[in-house]
């Protein structure tokens, strides 16, 4: 398998110089399961909001279920994975789950009920992916080299988000017209191919055996200043399907096209995810994520003004694309430094059960915001939590690193 060729390390067990084969065997996986997951994130807002009628509150409620419903396993599928050293495993039994979950959009049909329970069972399945995940890609580069290699992998993750919505496009246009089922069974095979290259390709990186000088800990030491600003950014993040309808909305733009609105954001995430997880290593961490944070803020900002044509569509589409490039792994980056190794997963987990937390809330909020207030209103807000959430990290953060 390549290599990306990286700086010096010297840490022992690590490959010198490069960012080996693990990185880029978990980077395609993360490609191919988000060519699948990109597929269904691309049809699912028109389908439930233009196909079945959804209120802005109970499309609100589902996207919340979408990502929320991640943080019922996140920790538990955490501390399994560290307890029995486990990671691949776990991570796989997440990956497979998700896969099978793609037929479970078939059997829903157009229950709304239905339809939340497959949703939550999918994400479900993220939820213990995840952490596993990003353990097992903090394991395999030394501490100062992180944010490239989350970096490298959310470029590889990227590319997948750029494929799926063109892959769901390709799939709608050759079964003629609103044809989801068949964006549905595309998926699940696409999802299948990526449980098959991490079974075969990624390594378990075991974490050292501590020395028996003491009772082990059973839970990782978070900062909590680290779980409470991850849970302010989680609560000024709204979802992509909002972002996407109100874009649509803005711009009046054909349904048969919302697709590749995603399309833009994940070019953009894709281009720049490995130039700043470079620059994280270089500047800090800190600075790039609250620059991502800001991004939003004017993404937000963006909606809420008046429509602007193919202008306004490229500039929300970036700044939400370099939100995300500045902010998914680099964050992952900015913690997994500070926690023990053989507890990494649970500490990752807490934090990203926290964000997964904030956004189910968030996006219930909006929806209730949007649904009383209008879309416009609503939008404004959202853009100044951001500006506050941002203010209250940095703080937060910077007195942290101060009283160490």
């Amino acid at each position: 398998m390549a290599y990306v060729y990286l700086s010096t390390v010297s840490r022992p067990g690590l490959t010198k110089g490069v960012v080996g084969g693990n990185v880029l065997a978990l980077g395609t996986v993360s490609l191919i399961t988000d060519v699948s997951s990109e597929m269904i994130t691309a049809v699912l807002p028109i389908y439930l909001v233009v196909g079945l009628h959804l209120s802005p509150l109970a499309f609100g409620v589902l996207d919340g279920v979408y990502t929320g419903a991640t943080a019922v396993v996140r920790v538990a599928g955490g501390y399994v994975a560290d307890r029995v050293r486990g990671r691949k495993l776990v991570a796989g039994l997440g990956y497979g789950l998700s896969a099978v979950m793609k037929l479970g959009l078939l059997l829903a049909g157009r229950s709304v009920g239905a339809l939340g329970v497959v949703i939550a069972a999918d994400r479900l399945g993220k939820g213990l992916r995840t952490a596993p995940r990003d353990a097992l890609i903090s394991l395999s580069v030394p501490p100062d080299q992180l944010g490239r290699a989350f970096g490298v992998h959310r470029m590889m993750d990227g590319a997948g988000a750029f494929l799926g919505p063109l892959v769901a496009l390709g799939v709608l246009f050759a079964a003629g017209g609103e044809a989801y089922d068949a964006v549905f069974v595309a998926s699940f095979c696409v999802a299948a191919l990526g449980v098959v290259v991490l079974v075969l390709f990624v390594r378990e990186h075991p974490a050292p055996v501590a020395p028996v000088v003491a009772a082990p800990r059973t839970r990782p030491r978070i900062s909590k200043s680290i779980l409470g600003a991850a849970c302010l950014l989680g609560l000024a993040t709204i979802g992509d399907g909002f972002v996407y309808l109100l874009l649509q909305r803005g711009e009046d733009l054909d349904v048969r096209w919302f697709p590749l609105l995603a399309v833009g954001t994940s070019l953009t995430y894709l281009l720049l995810a490995a130039p700043l997880g470079r620059l994280a290593d270089r500047v800090g961490r800190l600075p790039v994520v609250a620059g991502g944070y800001l991004a939003l803020a004017a993404t937000y900002l963006l909606l809420a003004g008046p429509g602007g044509g193919w202008q306004r569509v490229v500039l929300v589409l970036g700044c939400y694309g370099l939100f995300y490039a500045a902010t998914d792994g680099v964050l992952m980056a900015l913690v997994a430094p500070t926690l023990p190794e053989r507890l990494r997963t649970t500490g990752l987990a807490l934090v990203q059960t926290g964000q997964a937390l904030a956004y189910l809330v968030s996006s219930v909020l909006f929806g209730a915001a949007w649904q009383l207030w209008g879309p416009d209103a609503a939008i404004r807000s959202a853009a100044a939590l951001a500006v506050v959430a941002v203010i209250a990290t940095v703080f937060l953060l910077r007195v942290r690193k101060e009283a160490r």
